[in-house]
This record gives C-alpha cells, sequence and structure tokens, in this order.
C-alpha cells in the first residue's frame, strides 16, 4: 500500500517520524536508522523543508547511496531498508522505512567514532546507556495487569503530555517514595513499555511508542 504523504506531512517529527531536507551524511543518519530500529520502527521522510514543504531530492540514486553506506556501515548489525518514491508534480521524495528489530540492539557510530546505542525519545535520537540495550534484547510482553493499575495509567498520562520524567518526579506524582518509583520504572522498562535514558541526567525515562 502506498504510504499517503500528505497524512504524514500533518504530523509532527516524533517517535517513529523523521523529516529530512536531504542526506548530508551517512554517519549522522545511522543514529537515527538505529534509534528506529531499537525503538518501534519508524519513517524517514526526504526531500522534506522544516517547514514541511515538499522540496524533492536533488538525486535518488544518492540519497539512496547515502542511506544504504549508513545502514550498512555505520550502523551494527547492519540493517535492511525499504523505500518508496512519492512524486509530487516535478519533485521526488523518498520514503524509507525502519522496522522494528528483532536484532536488538543496534549501534551506531558517534561524533568519536564509538559504537554507541541510540533509541528515539519523542523526535530524537538519542544514547542509551548499556542496561538499556540488554532491555532492548531481552524485553517481552507487557503485563496487563500492571498497565491497568491506577499509579501506571497516571504514568503514561503524565508521558503523553510531557516529555520524559524522573523517579523522584513520579514519586510525588503518585505519592510514594522514591524507592517504589525507580522500581516501578525499571519493571517496565525491563518489560518494553519504557526506555531508560540513563546516559542523560538527571536518569529519566520516556514511552517507548
Amino acid at each position: 500500500m502506498k504510504t499517503d504523504l500528505a497524512a504524514l506531512l500533518t504530523q509532527n517529527e516524533g517517535t517513529s517520524l523523521e523529516f529530512k531536507r536531504t542526506i548530508d551524511s551517512p554517519g549522522r543518519i545511522a543514529k537515527t536508522l538505529a534509534a528506529f530500529a531499537n525503538t518501534a520502527g519508524g519513517l524517514l521522510v526526504v526531500g522534506i523543508d522544516d517547514d514541511h514543504s515538499v522540496r524533492g531530492v536533488p538525486s535518488e540514486k544518492d540519497e539512496i547511496q547515502r542511506l544504504e553506506t549508513a545502514s550498512d556501515f555505520w550502523v551494527e548489525p547492519p540493517l535492511l531498508l525499504h523505500y518508496e518514491t512519492v512524486d509530487v508534480g516535478e519533485r521526488r521524495v523518498l520514503i524509507f522505512r525502519v522496522d522494528e528489530s528483532r536484532e536488538k540492539p543496534h549501534k551506531a557510530k558517534n561524533e568519536r567514532g564509538e559504537w554507541e546505542i541510540y533509541v528515539r525519545a519523542r523526535d530524537k535520537s538519542v544514547p542509551a546507556s548499556k542496561q538499556m540495550g540488554q532491555f532492548l534484547q531481552h524485553s517481552g510482553a507487557v503485563d496487563a495487569e500492571l498497565l491497568n493499575s491506577p499509579n501506571v495509567k497516571t504514568l503514561f498520562q503524565f508521558l503523553q503530555k510531557s516529555e520524559r520524567i524522573t523517579a523522584p518526579r513520579l514519586a510525588k506524582l503518585i505519592n510514594i517514595s522514591t524507592y517504589r518509583a525507580d522500581r516501578l520504572l525499571r519493571e517496565l522498562t525491563r518489560q518494553g513499555a519504557l526506555l531508560l535514558l540513563e546516559n542523560q541526567s538527571p536518569k529519566s525515562y520516556v514511552l517507548r511508542k
């Protein structure tokens, strides 16, 4: 089924959507690809300006080559990308789809040439801790009873409006100890509902989807 570009352009960038005018560097875009694969998958739309206007790509071949270089050599394990083209008048837009991976965690090279795990936190691809990499690798289905508990519902409602939360903030939000709040956040992370941004200061958590 053809992707509805017009519908995508009405959305803001987020966990599973990013717009790019062009791919200027395989190394930079590799973080986005790895983060999509580690989180919930996503669409990378190339040929779109910051204001969501359609600019098109100067060279379809060059853009694809840069993306393939990024996915093959700047991401470990390498990723398989799917793409389609959408023509708007004489301008061509490329839509790349990255599926949530079964080989998590994927790493991408950072500015220092080091391999690092990335995840999506709202509209950003951010580095994650080694512990988060273990959670990504082993997370399974989220316990339905836990998801339906009042404390977790309150937490998710908060995270729908705010980008992230810390254990002390959750403790105040649902009136429990910081120790219990930290345990709850870690359990939800272990089960795959949240992402732990341990490299951030202070340590915080975001919704996975």
